[in-house]
């Protein structure tokens, strides 16, 4: 089905389009707070196809939730949109909300757009507004210029990636399957270029992720008088439980996707990066080296189950011993491993009786144990997806090698392929190595990459679509 790619670049005009595009969604909230609403951004997106002359029964509004409303997309191919093979439809997969950004905490305000410097500022320029605005974008001109594909393409726009009761993925796969069942996924919220000084590296493709988990641990006290100290009071329970999470790391893994990722890694780096990196992937790894790539946080998380506390609360009064002190710990567990698991983990890591550990599911509901569930089995490579991906790839980034990778955080593409469906992750974002500023203080992306995401998706939508 996949045809051989043109890049074409952007007009002008439409780059100025697509620019629009961005801003209007990056100053609409959609953070799951009273201050957010997904719906504000979906219908707006609504409104661009319906005005730009989509039909009703190509664009549906739909959701659990007045507040947390998905927008599904569809340009119609000439198939009949059959159940097997190269006639089921391509899904793209974006959500629309973001995570909470304090202006406290910023330079900028989060919720407006600004170009300043060659960067795109704005709460949700990398996770992952920039890619729901390229492929909005990008359905309008595929539309406006009567493009008429061989097999259906559909964008969803979903709720609550980030967090809250109404993930719209999970419900869309749920209740509306007919809406956005395909061939296999494409997910923008992973995968992309990776910059070293400016020069690309590698271009990664995420095949398989790390399983999301929150864990609520608690410790219980009788307080009593803040004139009277005592060590054993809540916050030190916490507090101490809490070093030895600091100060421990998960066992060193590497499985084939991760494998395959640094064997590809290793013939663009140099001196002893590369050195170490073949090291790790010896025989018996050499833990030396495997110590030394993980000083950097985005090679550490390739190698191992992450657990680190986000958020604390303690304590009643200033002027009393706390009885209570909570944290919540955030973990990214490494495929084969379950939640459940790694709460055991936690429980005997910590190797106090009186601190409670619980699972916190996506819902909040705190439960007193946490899921079996594993991480997603890696999908086939299907020529259809990577032989027009590596072509552009090496058109846009020439010389760059196009190689499956683990998502180190977890992703939308859970509830599909628990579904059967293929996911594949790629954004067309180039970032730096070390400016990973998504869910962080002054998110920003630079210009050129949204430039490039363009021209990636306008070819890449035409080589899956067909002609």
């Amino acid at each position: 089905m996949a045809q051989t790619p043109q890049i074409t670049p952007v007009s002008p005009e439409d780059r100025a389009a697509a620019i629009a595009i961005f801003k209007q969604l990056i100053e609409i909230n959609t953070t799951d707070t009273p201050l957010g609403n997904v719906t504000t951004g979906a219908v707006a997106m609504q409104k661009r196809f319906l005005d730009a002359g989509f039909s009703p029964d190509e664009v549906h509004l739909l959701g659990p939730n007045p507040r947390k409303q998905n927008l599904v997309v569809r340009i119609k191919g000439m198939s009949d949109g059959g159940a097997t093979g190269t006639s089921k439809p391509v899904l793209f997969l974006c959500h629309m909300d973001v995570v909470e950004a304090l202006p406290k905490d910023w330079h900028t305000d989060p919720f407006k757009f600004i170009e300043k410097d060659g960067y795109y500022y704005g709460r949700g320029t990398q996770d992952m507004k920039e890619s729901d605005a390229a492929l909005v974008a990008t359905f309008l001109w595929l539309h406006r210029e009567g493009y008429k594909p061989q097999r259906d393409l559909i964008l969803a726009l979903t709720a609550d990636e980030e967090g809250g009761f109404y993930n719209g993925a999970d419900w869309l796969v749920e209740n509306h399957r007919d809406l956005v069942d395909a061939a296999f996924v494409i997910n923008p919220d992973s995968g992309g270029v990776e910059l070293e000084n400016g020069k690309p590296v590698v271009a990664d493709v995420e095949a398989t992720e790390k399983v999301y988990a929150d864990f609520q641990a608690t410790a219980i006290n009788p307080g009593g008088h803040s004139s009277l100290p005592r060590p054993d009071n809540a916050i030190y329970e916490l507090t101490t439980a809490l070093d030895k999470l600091a100060a421990y790391s998960f066992p060193f893994e590497l499985n084939g996707v991760t494998r395959a990722y640094f064997e590809a890694l290793s013939k663009k780096e140099t001196g002893q990066t590369a050195d170490d990196m073949r090291a790790i992937l010896a025989t018996t790894p050499d833990m030396a080296a495997a110590a030394r790539l993980s000083a950097q946080p985005g090679f550490n998380s390739n190698f191992r189950t992450t657990c680190v506390a986000t958020r604390l609360a303690a304590g009643h009064a200033n002027n009393a011993l706390p009885q209570t002190a909570q944290a919540n710990v955030n973990c990214r567990i490494f495929p084969g491993h379950s939640p459940e698991q790694t709460r055991q983990q936690l429980i005997e890591l910590f190797g106090d009786s009186k601190l409670a550990v619980k699972y916190v599911s996506d819902s909040g509901e705190v439960m007193e144990t946490a899921p079996d569930r594993k991480a997603i089995v890696p999908p086939p490579p299907l020529p259809e997806v990577f032989g027009p991906l590596t072509a552009l790839v090496n058109e846009i980034w020439p010389g760059t090698p196009v190689t499956a990778i683990m998502e180190n955080g977890a992703s939308d593409s859970i509830h599909f392929a628990q579904a059967g469906i293929p996911c594949y992750g790629f954004s067309a974002i180039a970032l730096e190595r070390g400016d990973d500023r998504a869910h962080g203080q002054d998110e920003r992306l630079p210009v050129d990459s949204y430039t490039k995401s363009l021209d990636f998706f306008y070819a890449y939508l035409k080589a899956l679509g067909g002609r």
